[in-house]
């Protein structure tokens, strides 16, 4: 591809590894364009925030197609991801350590798959308050990671399909298809709450925004090369 091309627009499908945040994922490849066609200045960003801890899809869009972005964000997501039930976390996943723990020994298979259909549809969901979510100008993790107590409002959020795809021990397996805004770490908090138990997010993975599927993506790495090539 040409610089006219990423000036006009492209819309690019990453495979965000772990530990990389959204945005270092957009000023990489900002850069890197910049550099290899020796552009001054060209607008990057993503359609849809995952966390550090999450891999997975990111739809990023440059130039032109930048405009784009919200209808991309608007689209039906695909997560797969682990639950870890008995514990919870105050950001109910591993950014943070485990604050309880719970009962498991009533929790069957049976029970878990049975947890799954309290879900579908619409339902309202509390954000995690390690989230980027902003409060009064400032966001809600700032409050957390202050000690700070803050009321958090609950959302509508639609879930189509939750299926559970393996147990072993007090790890599930999970595929989530929801809509935009669902927090997969709170889905886990309240799957852990519904088991009369606790639970938390252990691995999650995008696997689809819309049309897009990260099967089709391509890594940090692959994408840098080909701009060499």
């Amino acid at each position: 591809m040409t610089a006219e091309d990423f000036l006009t627009g492209q819309v690019l499908l990453i495979d965000k590894p772990l530990q990389w945040t959204s945005f270092q994922v957009v000023n990489k490849l900002r850069w890197e364009i910049r550099q290899a066609f020796n552009i001054k200045k060209i607008k990057v960003g993503h359609a849809g925030t995952l966390d550090p801890l999450a891999t997975g899809l990111l739809v990023i869009c440059t130039g032109k197609k930048t405009k784009e972005i919200n209808i991309y964000q608007g689209q039906i997501k695909e997560y797969t991801g682990t639950f870890v039930l008995g514990s919870t976390t105050p950001s109910f996943d591993l950014e943070t350590e485990i604050d309880n723990t719970f009962p498991t020994e009533h929790i069957t298979e049976a029970l878990i798959h049975k947890a799954t259909e309290q879900f579908i549809g619409e339902i309202q969901q509390f954000p995690p308050v390690f989230s980027a979510i902003k409060k009064d100008g400032k966001r809600l993790y700032e409050f957390a990671r202050a000690g700070e107590h803050v009321d958090i409002k609950s959302r509508t959020v639609s879930i189509s399909e939750f299926e559970i795809t393996k147990i072993s021990g007090l790890h599930v397996n999970f595929r989530v298809v929801c809509s935009k805004g669902t927090y997969i770490r709170s889905l886990a908090n309240d799957f852990g709450k519904v088991l009369n138990s606790g639970a938390h997010l252990s691995a999650l993975r995008r696997t689809k925004i819309g049309d897009f599927n990260v099967e089709n993506g391509t890594s940090i790495e692959t994408f840098i090369k080909s701009l060499k090539n």
